[in-house]
């Protein structure tokens, strides 16, 4: 069964007669077309009993008829997308009709509205399901993907310096992958010195490597449609003990949650996993986010892997496990690694070594 089948089935069972896709990166899940259609307006139509209509600006007709074979329609920028969505659908009169609800902003929702007047239900949970199970080769590609945030991140390391400043190991980094074919990266990459790693989504700027501090890399890359994400933290220097104790504490919690990880347990046990180990050592309040996120094609996907989630793990989940603990004007610590759920555990699609690594200038 085919994933555009898959939804015309879930129409068929829940008495609807049309899927619309917002989400331009499931839109390429579903039809294997990639696109950023930016401002411009974008959908897949899925028909519980007709052909699907690709609807995307002029602009990328000609590349949109390569990967699907179905009818694909556009509009200029000087046209009313609306009106020539109307113009060119089979059928307009859905009673019921389904959307990605996570996706749909009030223009895009407000828009559709104008073309249909059949009631919109919300098909996120259903995508997300659909998604949530990797196949072999979406994890064969994973793979791939988390073999590069290795590389990525070892350049990071050869190009530590006192000298140097975070952006400046951005640079290096990312021009490097940039040379081995990965056109962009999973999220914006975070080298992060000192203090700065003391806030979670900390913003890498001029600051210079500190000495005898510890220094955070959070990084990613896409690459035949997916995407990989890790954390490592390295000492610069000679830290104080103190450091290198939340370093040990945050390193014990993310290998006790990743050898927990196995089908039949929770989500919310996986946090647990984790979390008791920081909260025992009584820095609980300092590990302030979820333990994981599920990723992709998109760096962030269902599920999160958190506290009061009861979602069983099964085989082919892909998520994230990565503990941190900040504590403001003292020590930022994560380190994480994405994996996935095997019949015996999880395998990581990270590989650099965990136990701190020291850099002397």
């Amino acid at each position: 069964m085919t994933k555009i089948t898959q939804i015309q089935e879930f129409l068929k069972k829940n008495d609807a007669e049309l899927a619309v896709f917002s989400d331009p990166i499931t839109v390429n899940y579903l039809t294997g077309f990639a696109c950023d259609p930016h401002e411009r307006q974008m959908f897949l139509f899925i028909y519980d009993q007709q052909d699907p209509v690709l609807f995307v600006p002029a602009l990328e007709i000609a590349r949109a008829k390569k990967f699907v074979s179905f009818s694909v329609f556009g509009y200029m920028d000087s046209e009313n997308p609306w009106e020539k969505i109307s113009a060119v659908l089979p059928n307009t009169n859905a009673k019921r009709i389904y959307g990605e609800f996570d996706h749909l902003n009030v223009t895009k929702f407000q828009g559709l509205q104008t073309v249909f007047s059949g009631r919109f239900e919300n098909l996120t949970p259903f995508i997300q399901r659909m998604r949530l199970i990797k196949s072999a080769d979406e994890i064969d590609k994973m793979m791939v993907a988390g073999e590069f945030a290795d590389k990525a991140v070892k350049v990071g390391f050869d190009n530590i310096s006192l000298v140097a400043t975070e952006t400046d190991i951005i640079a290096q980094i990312e021009f490097e992958m940039k040379k081995q074919g990965i056109s962009k990266m999973s999220f914006e990459t975070m080298v992060l010195t000192g203090d700065n790693a003391a806030d979670p989504h900390g913003i890498p700027g001029t600051n210079k490597i500190e000495n005898n501090a510890l220094l955070l890399f959070d990084l990613g890359v896409e690459t035949l449609g997916y995407t990989s994400d890790m954390t490592r933290t390295v000492a610069v220097g000679k830290p104080d003990q103190f450091k290198l104790d939340i370093y040990n504490l945050c390193l014990e919690a993310q290998l006790t949650a990743q050898e927990f990880v196995k089908p039949g347990v929770t989500a919310a046990e996986v946090d647990a996993a984790a979390r008791n180990v920081i909260e025992k050592a009584g820095y609980g309040e300092y590990f302030n986010h979820r333990l994981g996120h599920g990723l992709g094609m998109d760096v962030h996907e269902f599920p999160s892997i958190m506290a009061r989630n009861d979602m069983v793990i099964e085989e082919g989940m892909c998520f994230s496990i990565e503990p941190g603990i900040y504590i403001p004007g003292k020590v930022g610590v994560r380190i994480e690694d994405c994996g996935h759920v095997t019949k015996d555990g999880f395998q990581a699609f990270t590989q650099t070594p965990k136990e701190l690594l020291y850099f002397e200038e």
